[in-house]
């Protein structure tokens, strides 16, 4: 099952697309600079034609025109249904690869992608004209990683300080990602999505996680006591 790709949404240095893949309703995201074309792309999870169709749905994308270009593949997290088209684009693009370093192996294992670069807490992924923070969720997998894009280019408008949270698998509308009833692994990934989420970016933080509808950080906020009581 696959749905057309569109534009969610238009900031003033990016555009950030959406296609939804698989029975499993997988998103994937496509992030382009407006200045110079270079594009990350997170979760290459099914689908390459319909992958392809998202990056040719981009190339009108940049303010001056400039050519588009496919600068880094991210994947949040090494679940299979999240790599399953990693190897067909790596090898039709030559993208450079990026994850969390305790799922390189995963990854590795499920897709046949050795990732090139190691993603950690509180660094960076950077191409030309984009950087995304690269924040460590420990608990749905050893590795799992929210990428945040911020955006305060426009000081004049009520753009200013969108901050955009990939969160994978990891945060959703109503509670944190599944961590098959382990309660030592729930604990975890609440208290990080607590500590190096909630507690570092404001309400109006939108949430594009990997499966479903985006949410907001505000919206969500109000509930966590209750998650942590309900342990899931």
């Amino acid at each position: 099952m696959t749905v057309q790709s569109s534009l969610i949404h238009d900031l003033p240095a990016y555009t950030v697309r959406r296609a939804v893949v698989s029975a499993m309703y997988n998103n994937v995201y496509l992030v382009t600079s407006k200045s110079t074309g270079a594009q990350i792309l997170i979760d290459a999870a099914d689908d390459l034609p319909v992958i392809n169709s998202l990056l040719a749905d981009a190339e009108a994308d940049t303010d001056a025109k400039v050519p588009t270009k496919l600068a880094m593949i991210a994947t949040t997290h090494q679940h299979w249904d999240h790599v399953r088209a990693l190897a067909a684009l790596v090898a039709e693009s030559g993208a450079p690869t990026a994850a969390g370093a305790d799922d390189i192996a995963g990854i590795d294992a499920e897709a046949g992608v050795l990732v090139g670069h190691a993603l950690h807490n509180g660094g960076t992924l950077a191409v030309p004209g984009i950087e995304l923070a690269t924040i460590h969720l420990r608990g749905h997998t050893p590795g799992s990683i929210a990428f945040v894009l911020q955006d305060s280019s426009d000081q004049t408008t009520a753009n200013i300080g969108n901050t955009l949270i990939f969160s994978g698998d990891s945060l959703f509308p109503g509670g944190v990602g599944n961590t098959e009833k382990d309660p030592e692994r729930f604990a975890q990934l609440l208290d990080d999505v607590e500590d190096r989420l909630f507690a570092v970016y404001g309400d109006e933080s939108i949430v594009l996680p990997g499966h479903g509808d985006a949410t907001t950080l505000g919206a969500e906020r109000p509930a966590l006591p209750q998650w942590r009581e309900r342990g899931w």
